[in-house]
């Protein structure tokens, strides 16, 4: 079974075997579209260069191009959108198109969960993968809402994910049904 964002639960109603949820930002295509002109500026320069002022000028104009170019298109296209999911077992968080750089995490090593409203990117110092150390790790994608779990060694995880409270209420419900025991869920 799988969630599907705008469907109300019953109060008695088991959550369900897995809970998915997405995050976009599409003004990280800008950056990535940056990143890609660098690239192609650093090309343009090793391929058709006519600089009087040396070699060595040229060597590093193209290596600092094609470098940032890498790095900012990389960097933001990680961090384009997040997919979250919550299974019997785990949270999970994949990042990008690729799924990377990916988080699993135990349900066993969550001991709480909240539902944050409104989550800036600023709080965290911008987007991608955060940490700090009055706040925890972080996953920004977006300014909006946000899972903020409670980690059993006393740590925090945030992740910015479209209908994150129903996100907590389904972690949630799973811990309760985990400390009470199978019997609970039945």
């Amino acid at each position: 079974m799988r969630h599907h964002p705008h469907t109300a639960r019953g109060a008695h109603e088991p959550p369900p075997d897995v809970w998915t949820g997405h995050a976009t930002n599409r003004m990280q295509w800008l950056l990535a579209l940056a990143g890609a002109a660098c690239l192609a500026l650093g090309i343009k320069l090793a391929v058709d260069s006519s600089w009087t002022t040396g070699f060595g000028a040229l060597i590093m104009a193209v290596v600092g191009c094609v470098a940032v170019g890498l790095l900012v298109l990389f960097g933001t296209l990680a961090f384009v959108n997040v997919a979250v999911r919550v299974d019997q077992d785990s949270l999970e968080v994949r990042c990008g198109h690729m799924g990377l750089p990916r988080r699993r995490i135990p349900l066993s090593h969550i001991v709480g969960a909240e539902f944050v409203p409104d989550v800036c990117p600023r709080q965290w110092g911008g987007w991608g993968y955060r940490w700090r150390p009055e706040k925890g790790t972080a996953v920004i994608v977006r300014r909006g809402e946000a899972v903020v779990l409670n980690l059993g060694d006393g740590h925090k995880f945030t992740v910015t994910v479209d209908d994150a409270e129903s996100a907590v209420q389904v972690i949630k419900d799973r811990l309760r049904m985990r400390s009470t025991g199978p019997a609970a869920g039945v």
